[in-house]
């Protein structure tokens, strides 16, 4: 991909209710070399320090709920005899597994000891139905927010987007809709001829075993309690994903239950690719940034609202704050984003990562393809 390099960053925060007005898109901000907000760290550790535990209870009956509702939908899509019935059940279960799914982010995050089984939970629910076991996220979304890493080519979870061809984002997107495809071939076809190649075996642990999005980076092999996690958890998903394509193959699941689901598993794919696109600007030019130009680099949608819900589920609309605050839980965003928000004067860095659509900041991101484009 072809990737014009410019020497600034543009900032446009648009005004809304309850965020900060934003400067105008001709605004240049440059993340390389800006030094850190000192009195935005000082807050953000010192009013947040009741805010890092878990609740169990939360996330249980959040995860199980979301799970149980996304499946019943999954069931009325697939057995609904109405086209309209069965649609509003693919969007149920489309809306309530992505949620689900979601808390693979918390996963990578949260002390396994304050929320006991709960990954063996997710997995077990979420992670080998819809073929996404959460060793393919543990290990390489830690590696984002390492900070020499963030925004370089050494993380898994960044591109320069917004530096790249316009064409890039439709491809971006449309790569989403063959997940399902994708994970069936690896964990059905891959997985086990790996066993017999360990030639093709790094190939597999580098380049497909990860949530990634930066076509460079390469996964080292597993070690610890995560190389036993992966085994099993890789196990349990090949053994899935045979036992469907063969119940498929053999007319034990019929081929439109079948559509239904990798329908399905593909809209969560797609929202959640729609989501990344506005998780971060993605105006860094590859070089390592500050805590806080990691910040600002990054986006929070607080504004009230019932959307938001929907596609950034999972305290995923506070995900500069997320960066700022990595270890703070899921349910806690909230509330350390309205203890910062009313500390910290207007002239505080923490003010300018608060953006009120998703639209808008598509829209941003497409502008700046198109600027690229000009340039070439």
């Amino acid at each position: 991909m072809a990737v014009i390099m410019t020497k600034s960053v543009a900032l446009d925060l648009s005004a809304a209710e309850g965020v900060t007005p934003a400067p105008a898109p001709a605004a240049r901000v440059r993340l390389s070399g800006m030094p850190d907000d000192r009195a935005m760290l000082r807050a953000a550790a010192e009013l947040t320090r009741d805010l890092h535990t878990p609740k169990p209870l939360i996330y249980w009956s959040d995860f199980i709920a979301s799970a149980l509702v996304g499946y019943a939908g999954l069931a009325v899509a697939i057995l609904a005899p109405a086209p309209l019935v069965a649609v509003l059940g693919a969007i149920v279960a489309i809306l309530a597994l992505y949620r689900a799914g979601l808390f693979i982010h918390e996963l990578t995050h949260v002390k396994h000891a304050q929320l006991p089984f709960f990954r063996f939970g997710w997995n077990a629910l979420v992670g080998v139905p819809l073929l996404l076991p959460s060793f393919m996220y543990e290990g390489v979304h830690s590696l984002h927010h390492a900070r020499t890493r963030y925004g370089t080519d050494q993380d898994p979870e960044y591109l320069p987007l917004a530096l790249m061809k316009p064409w890039t984002l439709p491809v971006f997107l449309i790569v989403s809709v063959l997940a399902p495809i994708a994970l069936l071939v690896r964990f059905a076809v891959l997985s086990p001829l790996s066993l017999l190649s360990p030639k093709l075996r790094t190939i597999v642990v580098a380049r497909y075993s990860g949530l990634q999005i930066n076509p460079k980076f390469e996964r080292r092999a597993p070690e610890g309690e995560l190389k036993t996690q992966w085994f099993w958890q890789e196990l349990a998903c090949s053994l899935f994903a045979i036992g469907l394509l063969a119940a498929v193959f053999t007319g034990v699941v019929p081929l439109r239950a079948f559509a239904i689901y990798l329908g399905v598993v593909a809209g969560v794919a797609v929202i959640n690719q729609v989501r990344t696109l506005v998780a971060h600007l993605w105006e860094n030019e590859g070089e390592p940034l500050t805590v806080t130009a990691q910040y600002l680099d990054s986006v929070n949608v607080p504004t009230p609202g019932f959307l938001p819900y929907l596609w950034a589920p999972v305290g995923l609309r506070y995900h500069a704050l997320h960066h700022l605050l990595p270890g703070v839980p899921y349910h806690s965003l909230s509330e350390a984003h309205r203890r910062l928000a009313g500390a910290l004067e207007e002239s505080s860095a923490y003010h300018k990562a608060n953006y009120p659509t998703l639209s808008g900041l598509v829209r941003r991101l497409a502008a700046n393809t198109m600027k690229v484009r000009s340039a070439g």
